[in-house]
């Protein structure tokens, strides 16, 4: 048994988060030009939904290029309790090398996801469509997660309804019935739904007859999703466009399926390359995967190309303002919101920046005015006026991407930068100090002195 309460039947394994405490800092001595290369995890917005994924199937989904983040160990603690028993494989396996996490849900043994183990992650209410696809009925508690605005699950639950579903909120709790067995459908989003799509992708892969999904997320991780689960058996078209159509099976089998790079993680470190000025490779991810941020930088000086082995990136002539606006896949994503914001804090001349997915997910912006930026907020806007320098400070984290925002503005500010609840960052970007540093950056976690009987 581990740090997060999991069992491994094959070798120890600790996810990063067993490693972590609450109070760690991470300090930065800011100024250097970062180059080198850095290696891009598996995206952890992708292996979340494939997790989930092992619950439709009694054999075995083996997940490989998984990252090690705290927001994995929490869904692996989740999904054991549902009974899933899960492994590490140390070998190469299914024409695949390195590590690999075997999730075997032979037996449904538990259909109630509680809320202490909810409320840690969004993401959790994926298991909300596979345990009702494959068992007939779920409780789960409604979500938690980071506080960037209201993030609705009426989506899920109205999605799971056009498939016969019946749906109850109960203290806290959805409650979710398909003694029948759940029915194609037919269900369009009145809005773009990245995690409803995946939920309601899982359920039909086991629904009697045929989905039809509409306005459907269009998302990579989506894609990736889609993918896996046609290898293990299910009948599905469109994925990566609009409509998706699923065929539902009885039964599907396991897999080995390796996880897509992550393109935020990707495009962060390239937001580093060029608040440094600095010449970085991203090794593993391709070109077309962060175009939209590709096409960002190109606006504001930075040269982005394709290599052999991933994207170089080189921020050496300095960086002009540009505006951007999030929006769906492909547009620019809301994951890179606050990290581009920090790099136009110190271009030359202004740029809006304007947030249409999430509200209130400016949080970043008192933080970054502590440093010295010059950032002025309206509504879903934001008018950065970019400044000469920032200032080392110490910060504090509010969500995953805030964080990393803040450990760039300290890449680039002049002196020091301590960003507190980095627990924040750790959910999403796996040994961030080592892969920066190992690109010159003076980075380092800070963990408060243990004491000698501890």
């Amino acid at each position: 048994m581990d740090g997060t309460g999991v069992r491994y039947n094959d070798e120890q394994y600790h996810f990063q988060v067993s490693r972590l405490s609450t109070v760690d800092k991470i300090r930065i001595q800011g100024g250097r030009r970062l180059s080198g290369r850095i290696p891009i995890s598996g995206a952890k917005n992708a292996a979340l939904p494939l997790m989930c994924a092992s619950l439709l199937t009694e054999d075995t989904l083996t997940l490989v290029n998984l990252p090690h983040l705290a927001d994995i160990s929490t869904l692996a603690t989740l999904l054991a309790q549902h009974g899933v028993e899960i492994g590490m494989d140390g070998h190469a396996s299914g024409g695949h090398t390195g590590r690999a996490l075997k999730l075997t849900a032979g037996e449904i043994t538990n259909t109630t996801a509680p809320y202490d183990l909810v409320r840690k992650m969004r993401a959790s209410v994926l298991v909300l469509g596979p345990l009702v696809a494959r068992t007939g009925k779920a409780r789960v508690s409604l979500p938690g997660g980071c506080a960037i605005g209201a993030r609705p699950v009426d989506l899920h639950l109205k999605g799971l309804q056009a498939l016969g579903a019946e749906i109850d909120l109960q203290q806290g709790y959805i409650e979710a019935r398909a003694p029948g067995g759940l029915k194609g459908g037919r269900y369009v989003f009145p809005s773009v739904s990245v995690g409803a799509t995946e939920n309601l992708v899982m359920a039909a892969a086991l629904a009697e007859g045929e989905t039809v999904l509409v306005n459907a997320a269009r998302e990579p991780e989506v894609v990736d999703l889609c993918r896996c689960l046609k290898a293990m058996g299910a009948e599905i078209d469109g994925a990566g466009s609009d409509t998706i159509r699923i065929h539902g099976q009885k039964n599907l089998a396991g897999t080995t399926y390796p996880v897509v790079a992550d393109r935020i993680e990707a495009g962060t470190y390239a937001i580093a390359a060029a608040i440094t000025g600095g010449d970085v490779e991203l090794v593993g991810v391709k070109l077309a995967m962060i175009e939209a941020l590709a096409k960002q930088l190109a606006e504001a000086g930075v040269a982005v190309t394709a290599t052999a082995e991933g994207v170089r990136v080189s921020g050496s002539n300095g960086v002009i303002g540009t505006d951007v606006i999030t929006e769906p896949y492909p547009g620019f994503p809301t994951d890179l919101q606050a990290q581009f914001m920090t790099l136009m804090t110190v271009a030359e001349g202004a740029s809006m920046i304007t947030e249409t997915i999430f509200e209130n997910r400016f949080m970043h912006v008192p933080e970054l005015s502590r440093m010295g930026a010059n950032i002025t907020v309206h509504q879903s806007s934001a008018l950065v006026r970019g400044v000469k320098k920032l200032n080392g400070a110490p910060v504090m984290a509010t969500d995953l991407r805030a964080s990393v925002s803040l450990v760039l503005a300290g890449l680039a500010a002049e002196g020091v930068t301590e960003v507190n609840r980095v627990y924040h960052l750790d959910r999403g970007y796996e040994r961030i100090e080592e892969k920066l540093g190992a690109c010159g950056a003076a980075i380092e976690r800070v963990r408060p002195a243990v004491a000698a009987d501890e």
